[in-house]
Formats: structure tokens, sequence, C-alpha cells
């Protein structure tokens, strides 16, 4: 019976799904990752920057096992996701004193972008005790940005893009 199996835009045939099994048989004792990686560098599956295409290959290999074309190996460990089960951002202390003053005195202001970098604990601990909703992680496209005024935070900013339109959340410190 011919194959012709289709996932995110990747076609498999009955030749692929051979190949599959024999990367299978081959490898008896390898992991369903380590499968995934010689299926990624077998076919050249890589990204645009070169990186494997790991783990849309993995959801390919599962979905080819669901259909009843392939048998994978048993799972040989649950990790823990840290995405699916996130801890509430630390606490953070910083100055609370209110900032009674016009603009013009506290520039310069700096906007530091914060998105992977040592501000993102900080980002979030605040948004998590000054914004009405909490910190929840956001999904998909995002920026994160803290406002400072001499070192000092004094608001976060974030822009998601959402439908084409970018929504902004921020919390303030400023009074006055």
């Amino acid at each position: 019976m011919d194959v012709e199996f289709k996932y995110q835009g990747r076609v498999a045939t009955t030749q692929d799904v051979e190949f599959i099994r024999g990367l299978i048989s081959a490898n008896p004792n390898a992991s369903r990752r380590a499968l995934s990686q010689k299926l990624c560098k077998a076919w050249n599956w890589v990204q645009h920057n070169g990186s494997l295409r790991d783990m849309l290959c993995r959801s390919f290999m599962l979905r080819l096992e669901a259909e009843g074309y392939i048998k994978l190996p048993p799972r040989k460990c649950v990790t823990n996701n840290p995405l699916a089960n996130r801890k509430r951002p630390p606490k953070v202390e910083i100055d609370k004193r209110p900032v009674y003053a016009n603009l013009s005195k506290i520039t310069p202001l700096e906007i530091r972008p914060v998105r992977c970098s040592p501000f993102e604990k900080l980002f979030n601990s605040l948004i998590d005790k000054y914004h009405y909703l909490g910190y929840c992680h956001p999904i998909g496209e995002h920026l994160k940005y803290i406002i400072f005024t001499k070192e000092r935070p004094i608001a976060c900013l974030i822009l998601h893009q959402q439908l084409g339109l970018f929504f902004i959340a921020a919390s303030y410190w400023l009074q006055g």
C-alpha cells in the first residue's frame, strides 16, 4: 500500500516510512530524541539558522506512529516541563519611594529591552507584583522593556503582536 502522509507541509511517502523503520531497527537502543536527530541529519531537515528541526521531526514521527505507520521505542524518561509547570517569579525588591517630579526632572529615561537578559527576572517580578492581573508568561511574539531613570526602574512595557496589532501593558511607579 502506498503511503502519502502530510504533516505541517512535509509529505511522507512509502519510501520515507521505510527509511524511518530502517532507522529505528538499526538503532534499537536509541531514544526518540536521538532517532529524530538522526532523521533530521539524514534528510537535512534544518531551520534557516542551521539548527535541526528536532522537535518538529519528533512530532512528525509521533503522528506517523499514531497513524500506525511506524513503531517508536518506548519513552525512556518523562521530563519535567518547566514551561507547563511555571512558578511565580521570585520577588525582587526595588526602591518604592514615589517620584514626585515632572518628566523633565527625571530625564533622561532609558528604555531597555529585557528579553533573555538579566533584567527579565526583574521585569517578571515587577509585573507580578504591581500589575492588576499579575504575571502570566506571554504567548506568541512579544517584546519586554523596562524604563529606567537614573538606574531606577519606573515602568514595565510589553509589546505583544496579536492579529497584526500591538497591545501595550504597563505598570508605573511614578506619582504626581
